[in-house]
């Protein structure tokens, strides 16, 4: 595990396509503050950045991308649909549209589109991932995956999918709230699990044993808990604007957590309670 590095990726199952494993969130991170951010990101070696049609700022981030001195080849990109349109077509174009704002080349694309919220309507949810299936066999995305799901819908979408497992189960994943039953069934699957929320919006930057452990080690509470999901398998996605704080949230590796701290942080989980914004029912 100490060997972990920033470059470090995890294979997509049924895939060559591998992830990072820790990625750059920018939830409702606004247009021009979202730009400077993604660029910090990059500068500091974050290869990952996940954004969603719902945040507003899909083409902040592909502004980022091309200021970048970094090859687009080199960037792991993720979207995701909120909502289905009226038909196949438009909800299709919904998605095509992302993937222009992101990467308006010739043959751009995205590498990774996900449905926000896996948990709407059985229908809602066909129609976007079957929209999801022609945008990778054209070629727009190159792999497709949910949010918010638990074990009930992702096994829904198997009665029709073409493209089988979801490569990614994206869910709200930290010390308070591990979802461990989402995660063990993601897991058996083959599918890879993304954490957002893991820094719990700084709210539990005064909790005793997390500020035990981070004192232990001489590293922040977030690194603490960055450090945790990466020990997990977990893809870890933490959000800020603040440069200091986005370069010491990749500063993950000079460090690991023994069996000690782990059991310590596993032991804080307080299930759907210790949710800050949702969790998945089963």
């Amino acid at each position: 595990m100490s060997s972990l590095s920033i470059n470090s990726t995890l294979p997509l199952p049924n895939s060559s396509t591998q992830i990072p494993r820790l990625g750059f969130g920018v939830y409702r991170s606004p247009a021009p503050t979202c730009v400077h951010s993604c660029l910090t990101a990059l500068s500091a070696g974050y290869r990952h950045i996940d954004t969603a049609q719902y945040y507003g700022n899909e083409e902040e981030v592909g502004l980022a991308v091309k200021k970048s001195n970094v090859p687009r080849s080199s960037i792991f990109l993720t979207s995701k649909i909120l909502t289905p349109g009226h038909d196949a077509d438009e909800t299709f174009g919904s998605i095509r549209e992302s993937v222009r704002k992101m990467d308006d080349r010739e043959g751009g694309y995205v590498d990774l589109f996900l449905i926000h919220n896996a948990s709407t309507s059985a229908e809602n949810t066909k129609k976007m991932w079957q929209a999801l299936e022609r945008a990778k066999e054209e070629g727009l995305v190159k792999e497709i995956g949910v949010s918010n799901a638990g074990k009930k819908h992702i096994e829904g979408i198997k009665s029709y999918a073409k493209v089988w497992p979801p490569a990614i189960n994206q869910i709200e994943l930290h010390p308070w709230c591990q979802q461990r039953e989402a995660v063990a069934y993601s897991q058996s699957q083959g599918i890879v699990v993304q954490a957002y929320c893991p820094l719990v919006r700084n709210k539990k930057a005064d909790d005793k044993t997390l500020c035990s452990v981070a004192e232990k080690h001489g590293k922040t509470t977030g690194q603490v808990l960055l450090r945790y999901a990466l020990q997990k398998d977990w893809v870890p996605l933490p959000k800020s604007d603040t440069p200091s704080r986005i370069e010491a949230n990749a500063d993950l590796y000079g460090f690991e957590l023994d069996a000690q701290d782990m059991k310590a942080l596993d032991d804080l989980d307080q299930g759907a309670e210790g949710s800050m914004v949702i969790a998945v029912s089963n």
